[in-house]
């Protein structure tokens, strides 16, 4: 893959230093890189959803 194209889109967050340094250390704990637990949160946040309300279908994305 050529340098600077990823399989993955990319997302910018802003956020405060501390509550980032706070994951950042989260993540060392769990032997995760950082990027690979705020995934895992995210992953885990769409699941709760979709739980508590409905599984969301590539239809619903294509709206």
């Amino acid at each position: 893959m050529p340098a600077g194209v990823h399989k993955n889109p990319q997302y910018g967050l802003r956020t405060s230093k501390e509550l980032l340094d706070k994951m950042k250390y989260i993540a060392a704990y769990n032997g995760h890189p950082l990027n690979k637990e705020f995934e895992e949160l995210i992953i885990q946040h769409v699941a709760a959803w979709e739980a508590s309300h409905w599984p969301i279908t590539q239809e619903d994305l294509n709206k």
